[in-house]
C-alpha cells in the first residue's frame, strides 16, 4: 500500500480537519473563485444597472477575503514548522510538526518530524555511547589497580602468575577500548564477531575468580562507579557436563555472564548466594546460562523492562553492605552482546529470587 495522503491522517483526527487540496489546486481554485466573482457581480451590474465602481469595490473586497484565508491556510503551519526547526538547531528533538494536512505543506511536516526522530535517536545514541565505555572500562582497570595496589602494598609478591593476572588486565583492557568503540555502529549491524570453540568450565571459571578479586580490591574503597564491592556473597559454578564446550565470541560472553554476575550480587541477601549454570543447548556448540540469586526478584510486569537502558528496577536500595544502585546499563550491554550471537536473554520463572536465562546459538549449521 502506498503511504498516500489518507494514510498520514491521525487516528481519529476528523475527515474536516484535512485538506484534500494540493496547494496548486488551492492557488487555482482561488484564480477561478474571483473570475467567476468578478463576473457573477458584473452581469449584476449589467441587469440592475449597477454603478460599475461598487461592483469593482465588492470584487476586489470579496477577492481579498477569500485570499487572506487561503494565505492563512498556507502561512500557519509555515510558521510552526519554522519554530520546530529552530528548537532542533538549538537541540530540542522533542518538538513536533502537526501532520494534518493531505498538500504539500502535509509532506514537508512528515518530513520535518522524520528528521526530528533521526537526530533525537542519533543524540540518545552517542549520550549512550559515553556511559557504556565509561561502564565497561571500569572492571580491568579496577582489576589491574588491585593487584598493583596489592604488590606495592607487600600483600602479593611480584611473581610471574601475579604478573600474568595484570597483564590479562591489561589486554582486556586493551580489546574492550577497541571493542567498545564500535558501538558507535551498534544499530548498522555491523559490530563484528570473533567466535571460536572453547571449553566453558575453565572459561567461566576465570570470570568468576575475576568477579571476585575486582569485589576484594574495591572492599576497602568507596565505589560510585555503579559496580558491587560485595564480598560476603558467594558464587557458585555450576557447568554440567564438565567437559562442556561452546562455539561463541569470548570477549563479548565475557561482559553478558560478568554484568549479569555483577548485577546478581548487587541485589543479593547478606551472604546470599549467586549460581551461575551452563548447560548443552539444541543445537551444536549451543550453550545455555542461568544466572540466580536469592534476592527479592524482580515483579512480573517489570520483566520486559529488565534490560531497558538506564533502568534500575523497582528496587529503592541495594541489598547488604558494598552494593550500590548501579548505572542501569550492565544488562542492556548484556542483551546488546546476546543480540550479536543471534541468541536470547531474559527473566525465567525461579522460586526464588532472579533467575536470568540466556541462549546461545552456537555454531550455525552450513547448508547440504
Amino acid at each position: 500500500m502506498s503511504d498516500g495522503p489518507a494514510a498520514r491522517r491521525g487516528p481519529g483526527e476528523p475527515w474536516g480537519s484535512v485538506s484534500p487540496f494540493s496547494i496548486k489546486t488551492k492557488l487555482g481554485a482561488l484564480v477561478v473563485i474571483a473570475v467567476l466573482i468578478t463576473t457573477g457581480l458584473s452581469m449584476i451590474a449589467v441587469r440592475t444597472q449597477t454603478e460599475l465602481r461598487f461592483i469593482t469595490v465588492f470584487s476586489m473586497i470579496a477577492t481579498l477575503l477569500i485570499t487572506q484565508f487561503v494565505a492563512h491556510s498556507l502561512t500557519a503551519p509555515l510558521d510552526e514548522m519554522n519554530a520546530v526547526a529552530r528548537s532542533i538547531s538549538h537541540g530540542d528533538y522533542t518538538r513536533r510538526v502537526r501532520e494534518n494536512r493531505r498538500d504539500e505543506l502535509g509532506d514537508l511536516a512528515e518530513t520535518i518530524n522524520r528528521m526530528a526522530d533521526e537526530l533525537e535517536a542519533q543524540d540518545q545514541q552517542r549520550k549512550e555511547l559515553v556511559a557504556n565505555v565509561s561502564h565497561e572500562l571500569r572492571t580491568p582497570i579496577a582489576g589491574l589497580r588491585a593487584v598493583l595496589e596489592n604488590v606495592v602494598d607487600g600483600i602479593a609478591e611480584a611473581d610471574p602468575e601475579t604478573m600474568r593476572t595484570a597483564l590479562k588486565q591489561t589486554e582486556r583492557l586493551g580489546r574492550l577500548v577497541e571493542t567498545l568503540l564500535d558501538l558507535s555502529r551498534l544499530d548498522n549491524g555491523v559490530v563484528p564477531l570473533r567466535t571460536r570453540r572453547f571449553e566453558v568450565w575453565p572459561y567461566l571459571s576465570g570470570v568468576l575468580k575475576e568477579a571476585n578479586m575486582v569485589a576484594s580490591a574495591r572492599g576497602g574503597m568507596a565505589s560510585g562507579s555503579g559496580s558491587h564491592t560485595r564480598t560476603d556473597v558467594h558464587l557458585h559454578l555450576d557447568v554440567s557436563p564438565p567437559e562442556l564446550t561452546a562455539h561463541a565470541d569470548p570477549e563479548r560472553i565475557h561482559q553478558v555472564v560478568a554484568n549479569l554476575i555483577d548485577n546478581a550480587i548487587k541485589h543479593s541477601p547478606p551472604h546470599g548466594r549467586v549460581t551461575v549454570k551452563a548447560r548443552r543447548g539444541s543445537h551444536p556448540e549451543s550453550l545455555v546460562l542461568e544466572v540466580l540469586d536469592e534476592g527479592p526478584g524482580i515483579p512480573r510486569s517489570d520483566w520486559h523492562r529488565v534490560f531497558e537502558r538506564f533502568n534500575r528496577g523497582a528496587v529503592s536500595r541495594p541489598h547488604g553492605p558494598g552494593s550500590d544502585g548501579g548505572t542501569g546499563l550492565g544488562l542492556a550491554i548484556a542483551r546488546w552482546a546476546v543480540d550479536l550471537h543471534g541468541g536470547r536473554i531474559g527473566v525465567a520463572e525461579s522460586d526464588r529470587g532472579c533467575r536470568i536465562l540466556v541462549t546461545l546459538p552456537g555454531q550455525p549449521s552450513l547448508p547440504s
